[in-house]
């Protein structure tokens, strides 16, 4: 992959996540609390969904945040592709069907941004990450 192409794959998945995050967090109560009726149906304990409902924009966030900069990239698509199969697995437990496509994509971006990190010139990352 050319760098150019890289930092569009790499700047594409870190706006969006950085937009995730920051949407999300001004209205943290009401995103949490939306997220915890969505889950009601699912077998998931709330001492794991309520944390994680508060956690995830502020994640969203730093990772978007670390791909724009291209800081700790490697780390932050590696955390961003588990994350992603994190929200795929609740997404299939509470049968969103419809959220699935695009988790996916994001998905396969994090997955790019860690297998082509040999093109990530324009980023604060030393080459030899």
């Amino acid at each position: 992959m050319k760098s150019v192409s890289y930092l569009m794959v790499r700047l594409g998945i870190g706006i969006s996540m950085l937009g995730h995050g920051l949407v999300r967090i001004p209205k943290l109560n009401s995103f949490s609390e939306g997220m915890i009726n969505n889950f009601q149906s699912a077998p998931l304990p709330d001492f794991l969904l309520i944390p994680f409902s508060f956690a995830l924009p502020f994640i969203e966030f730093l990772l978007g945040l670390l791909l724009i900069i291209g800081w700790q990239t490697k780390r932050a698509a590696i955390v961003g592709g588990f994350l992603m199969l994190a929200l795929i697995a609740g997404t299939s437990l509470i049968e969103n069907w419809s959220a699935l496509p695009s988790q996916m994509i994001h998905l396969l971006f994090f997955i790019l941004v860690y297998e082509f990190n040999q093109a990530n010139a324009f980023a604060l990352d030393s080459k030899k990450d």
